[in-house]
């Protein structure tokens, strides 16, 4: 939708009156992501049209001139090989890393190396143990729930990671990354003499796993098993997950419940939805599954579109 987007969308989550909560779905929207360094990646084709190539280098001088802005003039060559090496922000929805994320990605690009390692290693503990706390309280039945229902922080990573594994939070290839993660914390924060001959590589290394892991725990979309399957240019999230503890905590409660033919549209207050009040009344339904949903919704005409000056904004 966006190559660049570093706040989260501004969308309404209130759902309509009746409810119907049947035919609709939610639908993901706030999420954070930049996609500008794969610009600086890459180099036009030999079939490009010179109309293509000027587009091309006006993005690229664009995207120089944000990072001069940004990150100051001194060390700028430096600070764009930083920028493109660093690659893409993932497609993540906004929750209490995308901040913090940020300030790793500040730090590399501006040199400081060990910041940014320390700091994505970091990250990595501080969002175990916000899953584990914001989420504990719905496992009180399970065995490992009386390990962990005193403290107030963990330090241990794989204490974490089994025991949210156990609860069907972590994904298994989420899980992996993690303990990648922190083989690297632990070498790279307990005095190591060969740290400091490769703290650019390290970095790199660190990042690379904190991206892989909230690309797959927390992606506005993709493979996820949450979502609805082969829905077009937008995530939704499938009926059985919508009370699973993780999902309805960092996706259901920051997205809107929608039905097949609402709308998106821009307003001065941000992006807002319009949708029907009532499916039964527009069309008889009561319920669909997510397989019908995601019909509706790929071969929905645009003129049967939920409309600003006629129907309710959520």
């Amino acid at each position: 939708m966006f190559e660049h987007m570093e706040k989260s969308t501004d969308t309404h989550t209130t759902i309509l009156a009746d409810g119907e909560p049947e035919v609709r779905r939610y639908r993901i929207f706030n999420f954070d992501f930049d996609s500008r360094p794969l610009t600086l990646s890459d180099e036009p084709g030999r079939d490009w049209s010179e109309e293509s190539r000027a587009i091309w280098e006006q993005s690229r001088k664009n995207i120089i001139a944000s990072i001069r802005s940004d990150y100051g003039e001194n060390g700028l060559t430096e600070k764009i090989d930083n920028f493109r090496d660093f690659g893409a922000k993932p497609f993540s929805i906004v929750a209490h890393h995308n901040v913090m994320f940020d300030h790793v990605r500040t730090a590399f690009i501006g040199g400081g190396y060990y910041a940014a390692l320390t700091g994505a290693c970091a990250l990595g503990e501080r969002i175990l143990n916000h899953m584990m706390l914001d989420l504990r309280d719905h496992f009180k039945a399970t065995p490992e729930y009386k390990k962990v229902y005193r403290k107030s922080s963990f330090d241990r990573w794989r204490q974490m990671i089994h025991t949210l594994v156990a609860w069907g939070v972590l994904l298994p290839e989420v899980s992996n990354d993690f303990l990648e993660l922190e083989r690297l914390r632990n070498r790279s924060i307990h005095f190591t003499a060969d740290t400091a001959t490769r703290l650019r590589e390290d970095a790199l290394c660190a990042i690379g796993y904190l991206k892989r892991i909230l690309e797959g725990q927390f992606a506005g979309f993709g493979l996820q098993p949450w979502f609805i399957s082969g829905t077009m240019g937008a995530g939704f999230i499938k009926k059985e997950w919508e009370t699973h503890p993780f999902v309805s905590h960092y996706y259901c409660a920051k997205s809107c419940l929608v039905g097949p033919f609402h709308s998106l549209e821009h307003t001065d207050a941000g992006w807002q939805y319009v949708d029907y009040p009532s499916y039964h009344e527009l069309c008889g339904l009561t319920e669909l599954t997510d397989d019908q949903f995601k019909d509706l919704f790929n071969d929905r005409d645009p003129a049967c579109l939920a409309q600003r000056d006629k129907n309710p904004i959520l």
